[in-house]
């Protein structure tokens, strides 16, 4: 085979050129090479030889080891990125914290702005009027005879019955029940002491009543020969653990409920002599437990007692305690009871007076619309009015005043 070389050469024309052996040659081939065919090499027909491959992903396999790696090169990542922009990062930071207490600030600042306005001008020949704000309230209180104390007992007894505490006498007898017929009238405490008891809680207690105020004509109750509270056995009680925590006597309760042996037996009823309710389960079945008159968001923005008038700017005393809201947020009643009286006057604008019995009554000012009427039963958490700033007042607000037999008392003392 005789192989013709092809030269590529810069300096002449840019076409190829392929030369037979037939004619002029420039350069001497070896006769003697031999070959069984000749070829003819074309460049331009040139073509590499190919070959085909298969694409597979490369095994990554998932493991405790790989994972620990990839997180602390993540780690190691985050913590240069920390270490070259300390400055910005305190930057951007200082710039969110102070955005946050703008917001904060901003949003309690409108709050105000809304629900606070500022002073009036004061009137020099309205000056009377703080005279006023601190007397006018004892007009509304009022007499209400009270039968028995804070503990349930029966006020105004023999001092026979007044100097020995109950729970302090001797019970040999067991409790009797006799039944009883509510009358139109009647009152829990004249029940007790027509049966000769001394304290309302034992009326209470045996006929398991809720609510006294819903003692109605027709009623039926079981009426113990002795003072005392029905006790229900507990789980791990014994009658040492009783006789010790209601500080009775242990003959007595024996006696009284008949008892021969000292097992008790969870859900077993014992009628405990001489025990009374404690205070917070007297004054639930009484009806003494007042509730929030603003059910909605407010600010406390003036205590009872004495305090700079926001008005005149001279020391005065604040017959109750104001809740900042805005006009038109409902006022409920604190407690169950009937409206006695409402209004407008100079100094507590639109008002609602409520008489809850016991000796209670609370008072609700500055509203801006009465929704009570006078006469009407109203029972606790009822709309009675909307709050508003009519009146004697720097904003709209809730001023609520409380009376306990005919004086004026701190409403937080209640309120909590």
């Amino acid at each position: 085979m005789e192989i013709i070389s092809f030269v590529q050469d810069s300096h002449r024309s840019k076409s190829s050129r392929v030369l037979l052996p037939k004619k002029t040659t420039r350069r001497n081939y070896n006769k003697n090479y031999k070959s069984e065919s000749s070829v003819i090499f074309n460049p331009l027909s040139y073509r590499p030889s190919t070959e085909n491959f298969t694409v597979s992903r490369v095994k990554n396999p998932v493991n405790l080891k790989t994972f620990f790696y990839s997180v602390g090169q993540g780690i190691s990542v985050v913590q240069n990125v920390i270490e070259n922009n300390v400055k910005k990062i305190i930057i951007v930071l200082l710039c969110l914290i102070i955005s946050v207490v703008a917001i904060h600030f901003s949003y309690n600042f409108l709050n105000y702005i809304e629900n606070h306005t500022g002073p009036l001008e004061f009137q020099t020949e309205e000056s009377s009027d703080i005279e006023i704000l601190n007397n006018l309230m004892s007009a509304f209180a009022l007499e209400n005879s009270i039968e028995y104390d804070e503990n349930g007992f029966i006020i105004g007894l023999t001092k026979e019955v007044d100097t020995v505490a109950p729970r302090t006498l001797s019970y040999k007898q067991p409790v009797t029940y006799q039944n009883y017929k509510v009358k139109s009238g009647d009152t829990i405490s004249g029940i007790t002491k027509k049966f000769g008891l001394s304290n309302i809680s034992t009326l209470i207690s045996v006929n398991d009543i809720g609510n006294v105020r819903q003692l109605a004509a027709g009623q039926k109750l079981r009426i113990p020969s002795y003072d005392g509270i029905i006790y229900t056995v507990k789980k791990g009680d014994s009658l040492d653990s009783i006789v010790k925590k209601n500080k009775i006597d242990l003959e007595s309760l024996l006696d009284v409920n008949e008892l021969t042996s000292e097992t008790l037996t969870a859900g077993q009823q014992l009628f405990l002599p001489g025990a009374s309710l404690d205070s917070k389960s007297l004054k639930t079945a009484m009806g003494d437990r007042f509730i929030m008159p603003i059910a909605a968001k407010f600010r406390w923005s003036s205590p009872y007692g004495t305090r700079i008038d926001p008005i005149a700017g001279v020391k005065s005393f604040h017959t109750g305690t104001d809740m900042a809201c805005p006009t038109g947020t409902p006022i409920l009643a604190s407690m169950s009871g009937k409206v006695i009286a409402t209004g407008e006057n100079r100094v507590y604008g639109l008002y609602v007076i409520i008489d809850h019995g016991n000796g209670y009554q609370t008072l609700y000012a500055h509203m801006s619309k009465i929704i009570a009427t006078k006469g009407m039963w109203v029972s606790q958490g009822t709309r009675i009015g909307l709050v508003g700033s009519t009146g004697y007042s720097t904003g709209p607000h809730l001023h609520f005043t409380v009376y306990k037999n005919g004086k004026m008392i701190n409403p937080m003392s209640v309120l909590k």
